[in-house]
């Protein structure tokens, strides 16, 4: 089937998803790893549909459920149109959205860290974008976690232990990290909702600031300081040098959240999730690449993900450095 075919039998599946709305302008766009990404227009309206890739076996359910829960908590995100993990929906076999999906309002702005970190439109944004990130950390981590069934609580250590073992890849660093992190493990804070990805390319930003938090896939149970951490994290910087997200400092993300949270946040335990973060982003480097490699998702990108290891190995050194 030809690009083309494929667009329009995937408009006539959208339309009978959307009661039979005039289904314009269907074009895909990047995607992340677990998700196809494809905008259109229904009935004038622009949306977005996001349908899982194969190979992903999480509940995009439980997706859902966080994503209503973090809407009804205060923190901004598209409205959800619609959504089915039936694999059958649609009129017939030539018109089915063909896996589990959502449909997003459409939010204006911008998800590129280059233009956000770099482009004179976001200048403004970037002057208080480390305090809309705090707030909208301290809203979600406020969110009562059984309101969102479905999430479970993992310790990422063991967790991440357990799949690079399973991954039969040697690498030296990625043990050094693990010791570091089993000798200098933080008190446990309180499990609440954690995003578990909340970075730029996440998060959609206009002029004005953020304006929505995207990409719930992979949502759990943990420490709420996980999410401040994993937004350190120098992947994430984009060659900026300032460590929060490439726009702040890590004193103004800890004093943001505790003025918007009234929790205290203990600073170290801020970079021990750095710390965490970033080795289990080099993890994650080799399960993408395996992924592609298996032939569970063949994917040009995913394969370039899998190039970073050893970048995530050099990060891993200078997150240790000054930290024995």
């Amino acid at each position: 089937m030809s690009d083309v075919d494929r667009s329009s039998a995937l408009a006539a599946a959208l339309s009978d998803v959307l009661g039979g709305a005039a289904i314009d302008g269907v074009q895909r766009l990047s995607g992340g790893a677990s998700r196809e990404t494809w905008k259109f227009v229904a009935d004038g309206r622009p949306l977005i549909l996001q349908r899982q890739r194969d190979g992903d076996g999480r509940d995009m359910g439980v997706e859902v459920a966080v994503l209503r829960a973090a809407s009804v908590g205060g923190v901004a995100v598209p409205e959800l149109i619609a959504t089915s993990a039936d694999e059958s929906v649609g009129s017939g076999p030539e018109h089915r959205v063909g896996a589990a999906f959502m449909i997003l309002g459409h939010v204006d702005g911008e998800t590129i860290a280059r233009k956000i970190l770099r482009d004179d439109t976001y200048a403004v944004a970037r002057q208080h974008l480390t305090a809309d990130c705090a707030t909208a950390l301290a809203r979600l981590h406020a969110i009562d976690p059984s309101s969102a069934p479905g999430l479970l609580a993992v310790d990422q250590v063991e967790q991440y232990r357990s799949v690079l073992d399973t991954l039969d890849q040697p690498h030296p660093t990625f043990e050094l990290a693990f010791r570091w992190l089993d000798a200098h493990r933080p008190e446990p804070g309180p499990m609440r909702i954690v995003h578990g990805d909340f970075r730029l390319g996440n998060l959609m930003v206009g002029p004005d600031g953020l304006r929505a938090v995207l990409d719930w896939e992979l949502a759990h149970i943990g420490d709420p300081l996980e999410d401040l951490g994993w937004l350190c994290v120098r992947a994430w910087r984009f060659g900026s040098a300032k460590p929060v997200a490439g726009v702040g400092e890590y004193a103004e993300l800890i004093d943001a959240y505790r003025s918007a949270s009234g929790a205290t946040v203990d600073a170290e335990a801020v970079r021990w999730w750095e710390v965490l973060g970033t080795l289990k982003w080099g993890i994650m480097c080799i399960i993408q690449l395996q992924a592609h490699l298996s032939g569970a998702s063949r994917s040009h990108e995913l394969a370039a993900i899998g190039r970073r290891v050893c970048e995530t190995e050099y990060d891993l050194f200078l997150a240790l450095e000054d930290r024995w």
